[in-house]
């Protein structure tokens, strides 16, 4: 998967990604006393539609699904799992440090074209998921290039992006607070000179309390962003969710959040790797209430595997038999 291009044009390159790095702990040491509040804009989320991989695993199996047969029930789910627009999970074993930032400027390219919007996952943090089903990530030294490298792309091109689910989350029981918070500071600054919009992922309901994770995620430079995520790969309630949204919002000087809808429909049974008996959710809305959250989105697409658990293949990797399942639990 790697680029078979000049190594010399590569050491530039990374030469030239890095060299923005060197500001950023000017940037960092300025987080209490810089004035911006980009949660105090409207939803710069609104009138927007989103973009929808053609090349998505869903998008994938749908087309497996109606060459083997186009008529079948099995096709026809499929290819409406795979029209409804989802993020782009950005992990560096899939884009490496060689392609990323040519590979986000090809999906912000295409989006644009259908005029609509990219949602990008940023999910390459160093020791990520803490050794869990997701283990992986870069080292110390190349994800901060990786990340700058993904802000290049986007300079000037819209996008919504969330930064590195569950690692705000998970640094409590890791024992890495200090340097979570760190990585996600440098993410917040790396973002700045771009017109993403920045979403830092911020756990779920069930999982570290409001108090918790709003202190986390004041300390990680929530308010230079616009807010943050929540539900992402789980499957709390909308309500459950929105009322943590609130208490978390309440602590943070009102920023915004949106929501992970993509297999909640019938909410959690407490389990949080491939649960049985569970639904796929709403489909993608931005909200027009003028209220805290932003956004339903689909992060995870249903049919991507949390684990190796519950008889599931590796985590993100498509289970046909688990998106039928959902969909047809939603009554879809």
């Amino acid at each position: 998967m790697h680029s078979t291009g000049s190594r010399l044009g590569l050491s530039l390159g990374m030469i030239a990604l890095a060299a923005p790095i060197v500001a950023l702990g000017l940037f960092i040491g300025t987080f209490a006393a810089a004035s911006v509040n980009p949660a105090a804009d409207p939803n710069p989320l609104t009138g927007l539609s989103f973009y929808s991989n053609p090349k998505s695993t869903a998008a994938i199996a749908a087309a497996a699904a109606a060459e083997t047969d186009p008529d079948s029930a099995e096709a026809a789910t499929l290819a409406k799992i795979a029209e409804q627009p989802a993020a782009i999970w950005l992990l560096p074993e899939k884009f490496p440090l060689e392609t990323v930032q040519a590979d986000v400027a090809k999906f912000a390219a295409a989006a644009a074209t259908a005029g609509e919007e990219p949602v990008f996952v940023i999910y390459g943090i160093p020791d990520r998921d803490c050794g869990n089903h997701s283990t992986g990530g870069l080292s110390e030294t190349d994800y901060p290039i990786w990340v700058s490298a993904i802000a290049a792309a986007l300079t000037t091109s819209p996008a919504v992006v969330i930064l590195e689910p569950d690692a705000l989350a998970l640094a409590t029981e890791c024992g890495n607070v200090p340097q979570r918070v760190e990585q996600i500071q440098q993410g917040v600054a790396t973002f700045a000179s771009t017109i993403a919009t920045v979403y830092l992922d911020a756990g779920h309901s069930d999982w570290v309390d409001a108090a918790t994770m709003a202190d986390l995620l004041n300390r990680a430079g929530v308010q230079q962003v616009r807010g943050f995520a929540t539900n992402v790969s789980n499957y709390n309630s909308n309500a459950a969710e929105q009322k943590f949204g609130e208490a978390v919002s309440a602590l943070t000087n009102d920023a915004h959040f949106i929501v992970d809808t993509s297999r909640n429909g019938k909410g959690t049974n407490g389990e949080w790797c491939n649960p049985t008996g569970r639904a796929i959710g709403v489909t993608p809305e931005v909200s027009t209430d003028e209220g805290l959250r932003d956004a339903y989105l689909w992060v995870k697409l249903p049919g991507e595997s949390d684990g190796t658990c519950n008889n599931g293949p590796a985590a993100g990797e498509w289970w046909n038999e688990r998106a039928l399942q959902l969909a047809d639990a939603a009554g879809w």
